[in-house]
């Protein structure tokens, strides 16, 4: 993906064939191997929150616009249109140009991508490149979404709780005024995490069980669907492993017996169930990262709940397969989606 600064006179393209970064997996001493994994890239410091870009409306290319909910270089979200949808848009406007966040246009579903790395800063949304193209060729709105992780050089740009937390659930608020300045309004939100995106996912789908004046609660945007992919769905379970010094502790700045507060009851999925939100969790059986009785476990604890939870555990498959758009890992994420109705711009309601 060639990402433009938003004040770029050229457009900016998902190219007709996805750049893959290299993965390489984070060997963690969690007993739980509750890391997540994924291609490494540096933060994008050229994003900002409009855009005077024109939509292509070349056939293999789809129209990505960045926008930043907030003033540092991880704080950034790509609105990827696909070219059938961007060639009906006019031209992409931005907010201050008048009313685009709150005209009328055409709905439209959206996928939101939510990138893994165990939450270190070294990693960002990039590693989602494949599977936003898969989508994007198939008429599906996405929206990749970054956050700032831990372990920045400056401090700044350093998340872990809270501000990991606020940032996704900004980026994610976010996405109805994005589309606005492209004339669209938000339909249904699917949103899909891996690893530790997928910890991510389920926790932006839980935010409306936050109570007040917690980190991310009052969304503005609440989930129709969620996905975990290889995530790491119980970060109290993570938390509380004695003696290890893992991303999940590096996260929440501490382990469960070191902090004295309620963090982790709020930032866990699995102490916000029932989510009340449609849930795939994925895995695959070959994962050795994050083991595949983490998933298992929270679809159980999610389905005694109450929530309506589908698991699916992909043969012959590990930590990375979901960021390989033929992957079976990203082929059950599809099937599901499709079959819960997230449906393709213009597609009849």
């Amino acid at each position: 993906m060639r990402d433009r600064p938003a004040d770029d006179p050229r457009r900016g393209r998902l190219p007709a064939t996805g750049r893959r970064g290299r993965a390489a997996a984070l060997a963690l001493a969690l007993a739980l191997a509750t890391a997540g994994c994924t291609s490494a890239a540096p933060a994008d410091p050229r994003a900002s929150s409009s855009t005077s870009s024109s939509p292509t409306t070349a056939p293999d290319d789809a129209v990505l616009t960045t926008f930043a909910y907030g003033p540092r270089p991880a704080q950034t979200a790509d609105l990827i249109l696909p070219a059938s949808l961007a060639a009906r848009t006019q031209e992409l406007r931005t907010p201050s140009e008048g009313e685009g966040g709150e005209e009328e246009g055409e709905t439209v579903d959206v996928v939101v991508l939510v990138h893994g790395g165990g939450w270190a800063a070294e990693y960002d949304r990039s590693s989602e490149t494949p599977v936003a193209r898969d989508l994007t060729d198939d008429g599906i709105v996405v929206w990749n979404l970054d956050y700032r992780g831990v372990g920045a050089a400056d401090p700044a740009d350093d998340g872990g709780w809270p501000g990991t937390f606020e940032d996704v659930a900004a980026g994610l608020d976010l996405l109805p005024e994005a589309l606005g300045t492209a004339g669209l309004t938000l339909g249904r939100v699917a949103v899909v995490g891996h690893s530790a995106g997928g910890t991510m996912a389920l926790w932006l789908a839980a935010r409306h069980t936050l109570p007040d004046g917690a980190p991310g609660a009052s969304p503005l945007v609440r989930p129709d669907l969620v996905v975990t992919q290889a995530g790491v769905n119980d970060l109290l379970a993570a938390g509380a492993v004695h003696g290890s010094r893992g991303p999940v502790e590096a996260l929440m700045g501490g382990s469960t017996s070191e902090v004295t507060d309620d963090r982790y009851d709020l930032a866990s999925p699995t102490a916000r169930l029932p989510l009340g939100v449609p849930t795939l969790v994925t895995t695959g059986d070959l994962d050795a990262v994050v083991l595949p009785s983490v998933a298992t476990g929270y679809a159980e604890a999610a389905r005694a709940a109450g929530d309506d939870v589908t698991l699916a555990v992909i043969p012959g498959e590990d930590h990375l397969s979901p960021q390989n758009p033929r992957s079976g890992a990203w082929a059950a994420v599809r099937g599901w989606l499709a079959e819960r109705g997230i449906s393709p711009a213009g597609t009849a309601r």
